[in-house]
């Protein structure tokens, strides 16, 4: 009996034994699961496709886990049409110091046939981009280009029944994709869904391809028409039966929910007709109108027909971008052709596309799109810069000029709008100069990229712009008020900057041409320099190359105190200050 006993209490504890070595073991299987776990989303977070995020006011694009500025510029239209031609062009354009190239992608060169895709070309973009360590932004050339329809292949074009046109008043067919026609925006949503369905495919590991345009400078146009308003807007049966139609409810309701912050315009022309919340766009909007009162073409009024075409534009690029976004959600955008002082109606510049003025009616019917972009060629630089910063849209520049004018605008938009892009049209011409003024502007950037994210929205920053015309600029930063004044050579004519706060008393200051003074906002107070470095950054850390003193700053009663940045060169300067009584 006591030896049965005892079995028993032995064969209890190999019980226990077996419990706690299996529990232990479960317990270790679970740790090891979880760092696992852990592990895999640690490798998923490293390798987060593009993205765009908030810093403060600033929207920021993200590559690779990574804030990027896009230092870059466009290539022209037909350069990536050929293998051979743009091969040997990557890695020059990294030399000229960019970091990212816009390129683009054709919808005839892609799908040549109906339903039968080739994608080499964009094979060989890509490839080449990457080998040169360059980003990529690709623009989808598909139902309008310039609003016309050039880019559409061979089978879309010749189809004039099933792929329908625009109209203009007189009943002429113009050349371009009516809005109208869901089988040309089906067509053009399935092409773009397979392209970036391939990106996605070839390049979601490397991510050379970080931004997508969706269509290019959209809208009704017929420049060489001679007469005012034909083109306003599409006039085929459908267009017309859709304009003497209900606004939709979809554009109604946003109206409501944001009216205190409608653009002027809008706001103006529906208070005039009393807020309606339903009715024909003439109705709601009131009747677009050849004002008689004037023989100035600026002063051609067909608001109400641009609203109409803005909402169609947008519902059929809404259509394409969107199955896109399905198949591989890089951040995407639309860009602008604005008026000119040449084309200031309706039809003479895209009725329609994503101008200041209809900004609202695009964000109303559009929710795929993530930003809307200005291709800016005009004189009013800031103006511009300024309208397409409205509620919170941030500014990327895809198209605008190089040379000495974009040298100094780059500085300007990155410090003062806090820019994610800048890119010059026809970017590839600067392999074939040996000096452009805007590489110099490329390589400082570079270096300072990591400083200007870093202070990006938030307040700390600022942008510098002067020319011949305009000798001054005056703002407030930290304590001081800034005086820029343009202190460029004769040959040149514009000068530009940024100046970041990183202490109380303490800026970093880059640019060409400039003299940044520092006047106190406490009149009270003398201010005076405490020193003055001339440097670079290395690994994201400021390095001091020479202190600078006497004749290389402002120091006196009658020049005042501050920065003497050279026209001879783009360079980067701290500065310390003090001030007494």
């Amino acid at each position: 009996m006591i030896k049965t006993i005892k079995q028993m209490k032995n064969t209890m504890n190999l019980f226990r034994i077996f419990w706690a070595v299996l529990l232990l073991f479960t317990f270790y299987s679970c740790t090891q699961n979880k760092n696992v776990s852990l592990n895999q989303k640690s490798q998923t977070d490293s390798k987060q496709m593009p993205h765009l995020e908030k810093q403060g006011t600033a929207t920021r694009l993200v590559v690779e886990g990574k804030p990027f500025l896009m230092i870059s510029g466009e290539l022209h239209n037909s350069t990536c049409g050929g293998f051979d031609y743009m091969r040997p062009k990557w890695e020059a354009l990294a030399k000229k110091n960019l970091n990212s190239v816009i390129a683009t992608v054709s919808w005839e060169l892609i799908e040549p046939e109906e339903g039968k895709f080739d994608f080499a070309l964009v094979d060989s973009i890509i490839a080449g981009a990457r080998k040169a360590d360059l980003k990529l932004g690709l623009i989808w050339f598909a139902s309008w280009k310039n609003g016309s329809s050039v880019y559409a292949p061979e089978w879309v074009k010749k189809d004039y029944e099933k792929y329908s046109r625009v109209k203009d008043e007189n009943g002429k067919p113009l050349d371009i994709l009516s809005t109208f026609g869901d089988a040309s925006a089906d067509a053009d949503a399935k092409a773009f869904a397979a392209l970036m369905r391939h990106i996605k495919e070839v390049d979601s590991e490397k991510q050379t391809v970080v931004m997508i345009q969706v269509e290019n400078e959209m809208g009704v146009v017929d420049a060489l028409g001679t007469t005012v308003g034909n083109a306003r807007r599409d006039f085929s049966d459908p267009a017309n039966m859709a304009f003497h139609g209900p606004v939709p409810q979809m554009f109604i309701d946003y109206l409501v929910k944001h009216k205190d912050s409608l653009f002027p315009e809008l706001y103006k022309v529906w208070s005039a007709n009393g807020f309606k919340t339903s009715g024909s766009w003439e109705e709601v909007f009131g009747k677009g109108v050849l004002k008689p009162d004037t023989k100035d073409w600026q002063f051609y009024s067909y608001y109400t027909e641009e609203l109409f075409m803005a909402w169609n534009y947008a519902r059929y690029v809404e259509k394409v971008a969107s199955s896109g976004k399905k198949e591989y959600p890089l951040p995407m955008y639309v860009n602008a052709w604005l008026k000119q002082p040449f084309s200031y109606w309706p039809g003479k510049y895209p009725s329609g596309g994503p101008l200041p003025q209809v900004l609202d009616v695009w964000r109303a019917a559009n929710t795929s799109i993530d930003f809307i972009a200005p291709d800016i060629y005009m004189d009013e630089f800031g103006w511009v810069c300024q309208e397409y910063t409205r509620n919170g849209n941030p500014l990327f520049i895809p198209e605008t000029r190089g040379g000495e004018i974009g040298a100094a605008r780059v500085f300007y938009v990155f410090g003062q709008y806090n820019a994610g892009c800048f890119a010059p049209f026809g970017i590839d011409d600067i392999v074939n100069t040996k000096s452009d003024p805007l590489e110099e502007s490329y390589a400082v950037l570079q270096n300072m990229s990591a400083a200007i994210l870093e202070h990006q929205g938030n307040g700390t920053m600022k942008g510098i712009l002067v020319d011949k015309r305009s000798p001054v600029q005056r703002f407030e930063l930290g304590d001081y008020i800034i005086e820029a004044r343009f202190a460029g050579g004769e040959k040149s004519e514009i000068a530009g900057g940024l100046i970041i706060q990183t202490g109380k008393q303490e800026y970093i200051c880059a640019g060409k041409g400039l003299d940044v003074l520092f006047i106190p906002k406490n009149d009270s107070m003398h201010i005076a320099l405490g020193a003055v470095y001339e440097g670079t950054f290395k690994a994201a850390k400021w390095i001091n190359e020479r202190r600078l003193n006497g004749d290389e700053i402002h120091t006196s009663l009658f020049t005042g105190t501050g920065l003497r940045i050279s026209d001879n060169k783009v360079s980067i300067q701290k500065v310390s200050l003090y001030m007494y009584k």
